[in-house]
């Protein structure tokens, strides 16, 4: 939210912009045990979604990015024994999703003609069921 308080007067000065949002699925489905990580991720989502719906006269787009499993080192921030347990074997279940995957999903949105807003690009591991 800062950096968009810092951009968006020169982007609407300029009359065009590109604001990407990092979230996760999790934006979308909740797990016991990681509530408030899911309460973060749909603020975002909901943060973007009125954003865009804000700047979209003045030529700005908003994309929300929200990937399932990456290979990261979130596992290691779940404090809940539980959740921790549950989220170490589901990163363990299957072949995560890399940071280059991620990168390439933004690429995409952020190369369409001036006229394409993709709004939401929601990347998982193919094996990923939720």
């Amino acid at each position: 939210m800062y950096a968009t308080h810092a951009v968006l007067p020169l982007m609407k000065a300029q009359g065009s912009g590109h604001i990407v949002n990092i979230s996760s699925v999790a934006g979308r489905v909740a797990n016991a045990g990681t509530g408030v990580y899911n309460a973060s991720k749909w603020a975002v989502n909901a943060f973007s979604e009125s954003l865009r719906k804000e700047v979209y006269t003045n030529h700005i787009r908003v994309t929300i990015i929200e990937p399932g499993l990456v290979d990261t080192e979130l596992p290691t921030h779940v404090t809940d024994p539980a959740a921790k347990e549950r989220t170490a074997a589901f990163y363990g279940s299957l072949k995560n999703l890399e940071s280059s995957d991620i990168a390439a999903a933004i690429l995409y949105a952020v190369l369409q003609p001036p006229h394409v807003n993709v709004n939401e690009i929601l990347i998982r591991p193919t094996e990923q069921e939720r």
